[in-house]
């Protein structure tokens, strides 16, 4: 699929109004503007707006201020592999797609990850890798990861999640409950883990199982 030069403009316009905002550093901003929004975005909804806006199965595609604070607190440039929690309408893995080598996605809602994964086809985006599982269980054939980040919300994270994080590795998550929920940002040091608070945030929750 050939993206056209006006969803490539309006785009753009959307990475420079993120940035204005966030001060995005140049790969970031980038990758926004290289990252088609229109067909990730329900049909009903302006793209290119920065509201969250519903899609199927009671999920949502995340604001695109929400997926640019999570990609920032990532740093996933050059990174080698990058694990996804919960792929959605697969933006967030999209737009990561631009900065590391190989994203692995896993989205427990098969009509999800189907969806995503005939999108990234049509776009071209070969180094995106969508699974229908639990995401809960991570993927650890690929294992481990230079950098984790799961795009819903858990009370705290799966101690699974954190064995499959490379030493030295960033993992990031929201974190809470309801919608005291914070953007939590980790860093694995051997056995010990750190924490810091970045930004107040609202994900839909991290679930067990398949749907």
């Amino acid at each position: 699929m050939k993206i056209q030069a006006l969803e490539l403009a309006k785009c753009a316009k959307l990475a420079d109004q993120i940035s204005e905002i966030l001060n995005l550093s140049p790969d970031i901003k980038q990758a926004f503007a290289n990252t088609p929004r229109t067909i990730f975005a329900p049909s009903f909804a302006d793209p290119f707006s920065l509201d969250a806006h519903p899609i199927d199965s009671g999920q949502w595609i995340s604001s695109p201020l929400t997926v640019a604070k999570m990609t920032i607190a990532l740093n996933a440039k050059n990174c080698d592999n990058v694990l996804e929690i919960g792929c959605g309408s697969g933006y967030q893995a999209a737009i990561l797609s631009h900065l590391a080598h190989r994203i692995f996605s896993i989205e427990r809602i098969e009509t999800l990850a189907n969806t995503a994964k005939a999108r990234f086809k049509e776009l071209g985006v070969n180094n995106v890798f969508v699974r229908f599982d639990d995401g809960n269980n991570g993927w650890s054939s690929y294992a481990p990861y230079d950098r984790i980040l799961l795009s819903c919300g858990c009370v705290s994270v799966p101690e699974r999640l954190f064995s499959q994080l490379k030493d030295g590795g960033i993992l990031v998550a929201p974190v809470g409950q309801n919608q005291q929920q914070n953007i939590i940002k980790y860093t694995k040091f051997g056995d010990e883990i750190t924490s810091q608070k970045l930004d107040v945030c609202e994900f839909v929750p991290l679930l067990s199982g398949r749907a």
